[in-house]
Order: C-alpha cells, then sequence, then structure tokens
C-alpha cells in the first residue's frame, strides 16, 4: 500500500486543531493585521468561539468555516478535499444503470 502524507504525520487529532488555530492566528496577525474582536465580527462568531479555534480547542466546523472564508482564504478548505468527489460523479454518470424491460407476450397484450 502506497504511503500518504497522512501516514508520515502521527499528530493526534488534539494536536492538529492546535496547529490550524496557530495558522489561522498567525495569519489574522501578520497578514491581516486584525485582532480577535474584527475578525470574530467578520465571520459572525463570538471573540471566545475565534479563541478557543485559535488555541485549539475545538470548535465546530462551522465557526471554522465562518473564520476561514472571513479571512478570504477559502482555498484553504478546497486544498484539503480531494478533488475525486467530481471524478466519482462523472463515473456514477457514465455508470447508470438502465432498466431491463420484459418482451410483452402474447397473452399480456389481450
Amino acid at each position: 500500500m502506497p504511503t500518504t502524507e497522512f501516514d508520515l504525520h502521527h499528530d493526534t487529532p488534539e494536536e492538529m486543531e492546535f496547529e490550524i488555530g496557530e495558522q489561522i492566528k498567525r495569519y489574522r496577525i501578520n497578514k491581516l493585521a486584525l485582532d480577535q474582536k474584527s475578525l470574530a465580527m467578520r465571520a459572525g462568531v463570538s471573540e471566545r468561539t475565534l479563541r478557543n479555534l485559535e488555541m485549539g480547542n475545538g470548535s465546530s466546523l462551522r465557526s471554522y468555516l465562518r473564520v476561514v472564508r472571513a479571512m478570504g482564504r477559502y482555498p484553504w478548505v478546497l486544498a484539503v478535499v480531494p478533488d475525486v468527489a467530481t471524478k466519482v460523479f462523472v463515473v456514477r454518470k457514465i455508470k447508470q444503470r438502465q432498466r431491463v424491460y420484459k418482451p410483452k407476450t402474447e397473452s399480456s397484450e389481450n
């Protein structure tokens, strides 16, 4: 089985949350030059929610998406979603089942 990037990192979900939070915090401070209150208002979340997200203390996916969108970084989200969804849809579209009709018999035509 081929080795994936995920296999190379043995981070726990907690460590991953912390790293994502750190990246959001660094981007907010270094690129956007915003304080937590300003970004929280833009995102439509509370300051506490943003603080928890940045500290890796757990947050809902909805809050994460609101914050990322407010930062103008929605491509971050798309970067982690595999592009196979479109390909699966195309395959499914091509391989649609077709109905099989039984030929009418003379007795059913009467």
